[in-house]
């Protein structure tokens, strides 16, 4: 049976379809699946993030018409992607191994049947059962992860717990699912990890780019090297977007927000372009906790990572088809 919103009445992803995830048939021909993971029993510090799924889905000011076209692109991902949504995952409070492992299964479904699952989390646990589920349909270490964060999340243990919001990329790399050397993290800063933790990574061959080499060198170059990196040797990318590598003068939605942040701009400019440029299998939007939002500012930024990152996808696979397409660095064509 279908799960509209666990915690909430049944909304769809800006009005797209909705189908049963139990019924292949009714989704199988889509090219991308919106899946909710309602889960913050992760968060080492302020919860709520069981209630971004919906507030990623429903909050716009334009008709649920499940209508996006992109001004900077020249598609609509929504109609050309075919994207359905598959309403949530049933995910317990308080059962974490339970709650995953629903989570991971329903992802392999969707991949192994062709279908680029998008997740709207949730807190960032939730990347362990997202990721893991791509890899065992592509390959184990055969899937990099360019991942967007303030934290690192490397974490050994979280007050004794080996699962939790700051311990899945060392449950991935640790599993095999995916190789350190091609994990790539972007807008880390603050005061964590300590130095075991900084030690381990370097040792997994991780790449880190702090926000200071990010203001020194430019987004632009950063992300040249890392879309270079993740795909050598790899068939398929996972990207996680933890909405607390915004500053958080633009994204106070979130359980633990770090000052000093990339911009909302900068942040929808990289999804859009990682998604033009690099075979996406999957991803991730986490972190967004609407008790702690002000005037909603944080669900728009999720809602629209998600939709930069379809443009993204139908941009590519038009431009893969040799079908005409707009630059977004073109101005519009003259109109006024």
């Amino acid at each position: 049976m279908r799960i509209g919103n666990l915690y909430g009445p049944d909304a769809t992803f800006l009005g797209v379809p909705a189908a049963d995830p139990h019924e292949a048939p009714e989704w199988s021909h889509a090219a991308a699946a919106i899946i909710g993971a309602p889960f913050d029993g992760g968060t080492s510090h302020r919860s709520g993030c069981r209630f971004g799924p919906q507030a990623i889905r429903v909050t716009d000011y334009l008709p649920h018409d499940g209508m996006r076209p992109s001004l900077a692109l020249g598609v609509d991902p929504l109609v050309e992607l075919g994207v359905v949504d598959l309403g949530d995952v049933e995910m317990p409070s308080g059962e974490t191994e339970k709650s995953l492992s629903r989570l991971e299964e329903r992802v392999f479904s969707v991949a192994s049947a062709g279908v680029i699952p998008v997740i709207l989390g949730g807190d960032h646990t939730i990347a362990l059962p997202d990721v893991t589920a791509l890899a065992r349909h592509v390959g184990w270490g055969r899937v990099s992860v360019i991942h967007f964060d303030a934290h690192a999340d490397t974490g050994d243990t979280q007050m004794g717990s080996l699962y939790g919001h700051g311990t899945p990329m060392r449950r991935l790399i640790e599993s095999g699912a995916c190789r350190g050397d091609r994990f790539l993290q972007v807008g880390l800063r603050g005061y964590w990890p300590e130095d075991e933790t900084l030690d381990w990574m370097a040792a997994q061959g991780m790449r880190s780019y702090e926000m200071g080499e990010v203001v020194l060198r430019g987004l632009d170059d950063v992300l040249d090297e890392v879309m270079e990196i993740a795909m050598l040797d790899c068939d398929a990318v996972f990207l996680s977007v933890d909405v607390d590598v915004v500053d958080p003068g633009s994204a106070p939605g979130t359980g633990t927000p770090e000052p000093g942040g990339l911009t909302s701009r900068q942040l929808l400019d990289a999804v859009r372009r990682i998604a033009m440029e690099v075979p996406l299998g999957g991803l991730d939007v986490v972190e967004v906790s609407p008790p702690y939002d002000h005037a909603e500012i944080t669900a728009y930024l999720g809602n629209r990572i998600v939709l930069e990152a379809l443009g993204g996808i139908a941009w590519r696979r038009k431009s893969e088809r040799g079908e005409p397409s707009r630059n977004p660095s073109d101005p519009l064509l003259g109109r006024r």
